[in-house]
């Protein structure tokens, strides 16, 4: 879980929360007020606040999120008009769990053990809200320059510094800001041939049942055809959804050579391959696994090549 940048601003009759939250979605924001509490999670960011005055959630507070900027912001009233809350450039108390001076908890239980309930089921986890935080820094512009890029155009950097529990989820790189384009293929190469099975490969060629069923399905797109009295419609209908999915998203220019658009263009080939071998695999019924598979076949998502 990571502790986001966070800023407080306070005027009169409202608090205002900013916080730092790039790479998540508008959808997925968590938020809980109670007086002095404030909870925001929104995967992998989760940031706790024990704040020095009560605020309000009464239908008056307002937010927005900056999607250029990744910036969430919360204007919630208080609880008190033109009460002035002390000590809101304290960002390590604020941080710290109620009744406590410190982030850090004092007792830990490091017995490992779990509750067992009469059935002999475990009991599902519970989310730990008193999780410890640390106050977010920004690094030093030296540390950035020595970070690896990757990403669309190669234009991203430090992205998963700060990811270390979530990286097996998302990418099976280790530690992507230290390692080179070159050292990122090659370790993919390795894998690719450690996870290669003969036996699987002589199943498939000769027990060719299956693998003749998916080559006769037909795909969506296959069904889509160039109109040649409108050249210029578009052959794809959206639904409202994704016309409302296409709307939220910004119009970026980008100043790209030579190298860096042909690198972006097979990046995109490469993401539309391993779509399309999933839409064949499953017969164009998507699961649960469908964007793990996507994932796995990408050397661009999967290895940030």
């Amino acid at each position: 879980m990571i502790t986001p940048a966070f800023d407080l601003r306070q005027d009169p009759d409202h608090l205002t929360i900013c916080i730092r939250a790039p790479y998540t979605r508008t959808s997925e924001f968590d938020l809980f007020i109670d007086g002095t509490d404030f909870k925001f999670y929104a995967k992998p960011y989760f940031l706790r606040l024990s704040l020095p005055g009560r605020i309000l959630e009464d239908g008056r507070e307002k937010a927005t999120f900056d999607l250029d900027k990744g910036v969430f912001t919360l204007k919630v009233p208080k609880e008190t008009p033109g009460e002035h809350f002390e000590g809101l450039q304290m960002l390590t108390s604020l941080l710290a769990p109620k009744g406590s001076r410190s982030a850090k908890p004092l007792v830990e239980d490091v017995s490992g053990g779990s509750e067992i309930s009469g059935d002999g089921e475990e009991e599902e986890e519970e989310f730990d809200w008193e999780v410890e935080q640390e106050v977010y820094t920004d690094r030093s512009e030296e540390e950035q320059r020595t970070l690896q890029k990757y990403g669309f155009a190669n234009q991203r950097s430090g992205v998963f510094s700060r990811l270390q529990e979530e990286l097996s989820d998302v990418i099976d790189v280790k530690n992507p800001d230290g390692t080179s384009a070159s050292e990122r293929r090659q370790a993919r190469l390795e894998a690719e041939a450690l996870a290669f099975s003969s036996d699987h490969y002589l199943a498939d060629l000769f027990e060719d049942d299956e693998m003749n069923r998916l080559l006769k399905f037909t795909p969506w797109w296959s069904k889509l055809s160039p109109s040649t009295e409108q050249e210029e419609e578009s052959d794809v209908s959206f639904s409202d959804e994704e016309k409302e999915q296409l709307r939220k998203f910004t119009n970026r220019s980008y100043l790209l050579d030579k190298t860096s658009r042909y690198q972006a263009w097979l990046s995109l080939v490469d993401i539309l391959l391993a779509y399309s071998y999933e839409v064949r695999s499953t017969e164009g019924e998507h699961n649960v696994e469908s964007p793990w598979t996507v994932r796995k076949l990408s050397g661009t998502l999967c290895w940030l090549e």
